[in-house]
């Protein structure tokens, strides 16, 4: 394994790749422009809910963030080009990652797995040809790469749907509940919801998501079904682009389908280089030992987190960020906010009408985290000193609704733990 990871290989797999992720941010960047959500998420919202601990990030808000929103398209572009590959991909990867942690309303895997995918670009030589950087500085020129270069990234592809196929192993998707509900969201036209309502129709959709997830991969690597997964990836990706309107990420993933051609091909067919003078480069690979191996352990454990923390993840939400739990489960929340004025001892709720946007409403009315730090920053927002009480109820795949927060404890008070159970959020078990 190790002498086989070691070999160099053509180089155009993780070439084209670059190419195919520049022109990703770009339309990502722009897109966000073009079709409102700059504007909805941090322009005509009065605050975002970062990630507890980032803060100082709600300086990202305004009309200053189509500016920034630009300079990411033009990054986009660099990273196409080769030009200045290594400022432009480093310096997407801090905007990028910023910018996931400056709101959490929206909250997309895509988003996250983008973060990831950039900061392991940052360590790899994509525009060692096919790039403006090799013409201006032809001593970085090369035509191979260690074959685990382009590995880490497949590896990160890997951990992804190895723990989405896991967080599917539950009983809602398991029987179909879920796949029923999430497919009879995505049309109104009555021929569809016929065919969706069929048991054996929604059955399926939940066990091919489940096949999907653990197979493709090796189905990708092995020569003899490369086929087989390229056809089934533009199909699932493709329909789920379609019908469930989840921006980038449909094709992100197909982009990685590059990484597992064979590159002689990809070059011959693209790029012709001229493999003969087999220019290569040699990394420094004890600085990419530090950095990747705790890297990986990280990704590894963060998924498992919620097996080890109190209560079920489907209703306390704790351990579920980070975790590639991705379209797994609906829930819809009821939320009332009460304050008390501790000096005059008057009682009254809140109005968060006059300080949210529909979207954060919604969000906020089933996210335990969200609502603490609401919690938190109207404590700094009265004029009194305040105590401050959630009556809040939560519904899971349309099951009947549970309390979530103990109304008995003072929120604005009330700790939030990142790593273990917080006492505050109540236990209760879906059946």
């Amino acid at each position: 394994m190790k002498s086989w990871l070691q070999t160099n290989i053509d180089n155009s797999g993780l070439i084209l790749f670059r190419i195919l992720l520049g022109v990703l941010i770009l339309f990502e960047s722009f897109g966000a422009i073009l079709f409102g959500w700059v504007q909805s998420v941090f322009v005509t919202s009065k605050f975002t809910f970062n990630f507890i601990g980032f803060d100082f990030l709600q300086v990202l808000h305004g009309e200053k963030m189509y500016l920034y929103f630009s300079i990411m398209g033009f990054l986009g572009l660099l990273i196409i080009l080769g030009l200045f590959y290594r400022f432009a991909i480093i310096m997407f990867t801090i905007l990028w990652t910023s910018v996931y942690l400056a709101q959490k309303e929206y909250y997309n895997n895509h988003y996250y797995f983008l973060v990831l995918v950039g900061l392991i670009m940052c360590f790899l030589p994509a525009n060692a040809k096919v790039s403006l950087d090799s013409k201006i500085a032809p001593h970085i020129k090369a035509y191979t790469v260690p074959r685990w270069m382009p590995f880490l990234l497949i590896l990160q592809m890997a951990i992804l749907y190895f723990y989405a196929t896991i967080a599917k192993l539950y009983p809602d998707w398991l029987d179909g509940t879920f796949a029923k509900i999430l497919l009879n969201g995505i049309t109104q036209r009555d021929e569809l919801l016929h065919l969706f309502n069929h048991q054996w129709f929604y059955l399926f959709y939940a066990y091919a998501g489940i096949l999907y997830d653990l197979l493709i991969v090796p189905f990708l690597f092995w020569k003899r079904t490369r086929i087989f997964g390229i056809i089934a990836s533009f199909a699932f990706h493709l329909s789920n682009a379609f019908a469930l309107k989840i921006g980038i990420f449909p094709f992100l993933a197909l982009s990685f389908i590059v990484l597992f051609i064979d590159p002689e091909k990809i070059n011959k067919l693209l790029f012709k280089s001229n493999l003969s003078s087999s220019l290569s480069q040699n990394p420094r690979v004890n600085l990419y030992k530090w950095f990747f191996i705790p890297f990986f352990i990280i990704q590894i454990i963060l998924p498992i987190r919620h097996y080890f923390i109190k209560g079920d993840v489907l209703f306390t939400e704790e351990g579920h960020r980070l975790a590639w739990r991705m379209m797994l489960r609906e829930r819809v929340g009821a939320l009332k906010i009460k304050i008390v004025n501790k000096n005059r001892g008057n009682t009254f709720y809140h109005n968060m009408l006059k300080d949210l946007n529909a979207k954060q409403l919604k969000v906020v009315s089933y996210s335990p985290d969200l609502i603490w730090q609401y919690c938190q920053k109207l404590k700094q927002e009265y004029p009194f000193p305040v105590e401050i009480y959630v009556e809040s109820f939560v519904s899971v795949n349309r099951r009947p609704f549970n309390r979530m927060i103990d109304e008995k404890v003072n929120m604005a008070v009330a700790k939030f733990d990142y790593f273990f159970h917080n006492d505050w959020i109540l236990l209760q078990d879906l059946e």
